[in-house]
């Protein structure tokens, strides 16, 4: 469960059920179907799996390199770098939470669109290497360029894609929306790990453009879906979809946090703060499209 990080899990949720909700009723595509329920279980397996898969080979790979090393590090205990598990245990534990997202994935195949296989093994492949290969491009400072397309853009239009075999442009709004938040987290994981990062040359976003930088990234990525939620709403013909801005609220505090200067282990409370804004926001916004829909 330490390795799964269950914290993380709100990134892969958010997406399947805005992008799942995004589909009801009528739409910009012209017709009206009803949602298929074991699709929008196939699909949250899908993300769930691959954000566990990719937690776990982020860890291995860490682990490895010396990256996680418990002097430098100020974040959660990590299992190979705090000696919690071996690399073979947690390389076994990634396969085979690859292996879910597979399963998961395959009735998608079978059942609604052969070429979804090929978007499924990008996904993984993205999760791997994200930390692992000889050349892990979250190394490189793109790790947020991962988050924000697979956990944003692909598995919110792609839930959506599942249900009517095709996209509406609210669909890709609010899946712009869902990316910003899944962003957020990562940055701010990202700012609190400048220190030790630093140190063991992983060359992250946050360190390639420094602390004051990154405050304000993080904040633009918070504040983004609060301006397209009315976007959603009201453009899109779904109102209630409004009901998201109520997240404005507890927005406020870690924005506070990350300007006022928090560091290190300061920052872990913020991190579980955005994690909360983004399952209220999309819980809610996603509660505001079905209905509407």
């Amino acid at each position: 469960m330490l390795g799964a990080r269950p914290r993380t899990l709100p990134a892969a949720v958010a997406p399947v059920l805005v992008g799942t909700a995004a589909a009801a009723g009528p739409s910009s595509l012209g017709w009206a179907r009803g949602l298929s329920w074991w699709v929008a279980l196939c699909a949250l397996g899908v993300a769930v799996s691959v954000q566990v898969a990719t937690n776990y080979a982020n860890d291995y790979a860490d682990g490895k390199r010396g990256t996680d090393d418990p002097g430098t590090r100020v974040g959660p205990p990590r299992l190979v770098g705090n000696g919690l598990a071996t690399p073979r245990e947690v390389k076994l534990a990634t396969i085979l939470a690859f292996a879910a997202t597979a399963a998961f994935g395959l009735p998608l195949v079978v059942f609604v669109q052969p070429w979804l296989v090929v978007v499924g093994a990008a996904a993984m492949a993205a999760g791997w290497f994200y930390t692992g290969g000889p050349r892990p491009y979250g190394y490189a400072g793109l790790g947020e360029v991962f988050v924000f397309v697979f956990f944003g853009l692909v598995a919110t239009t792609g839930s959506t894609y599942v249900q009517v075999l095709g996209v509406p442009w609210i669909s890709w709004v609010a899946a712009v929306a869902v990316g910003s938040f899944a962003t957020a987290l990562l940055v701010v994981n990202n700012l609190r790990d400048i220190p030790g990062d630093t140190v063991s040359g992983k060359r992250t976003l946050a360190v390639r453009l420094g602390d004051r930088r990154t405050r304000a990234v993080y904040v633009v990525l918070l504040v983004l879906p609060f301006v397209l939620v009315p976007v959603v709403a009201g453009a899109g013909g779904r109102p209630l979809a409004a009901l998201g801005l109520v997240g404005v609220v507890l927005a406020r505090q870690p924005v506070i946090e990350v300007l006022g200067g928090a560091r290190g282990p300061a920052l872990i409370p913020v991190l579980a703060a955005t994690a909360r804004v983004q399952v209220v926001t999309c819980v809610l916004v996603a509660v505001g499209l079905f209905v509407g829909g």
